[in-house]
């Protein structure tokens, strides 16, 4: 019998990736208006992502390459959505 796994959306380029690890471990989430990723100040979701980079980094890439890709998308990314009104 011919069993089908769900599989998630490929990603194509590196960034991509760090940015599915960090929602992975909710370092950040996607405004639900307007869809600009937020970073979520939560320094334990930070250090979950940066070992899930270092454990499964993508094919090709070094485990210091995807951790440090990991802090540089997540330092590219601010708490609040530049398209939400401020309070």
């Amino acid at each position: 019998m011919l069993m089908a796994r769900e599989r998630g959306p490929a990603i194509r380029t590196l960034r991509g990736w760090a940015i599915q690890v960090l929602q992975e471990a909710g370092a950040i989430r996607e405004c639900e208006e307007h869809g600009w990723m937020q970073d979520r100040a939560d320094p334990h979701a930070r250090e979950r992502a940066i070992d899930i980079a270092r454990r499964d980094p993508p094919a090709g890439v070094s485990l210091d390459a995807a951790a440090a890709e990991v802090r540089d998308v997540l330092n590219s990314i601010g708490d609040t959505c530049p398209e939400c009104p401020a309070d």
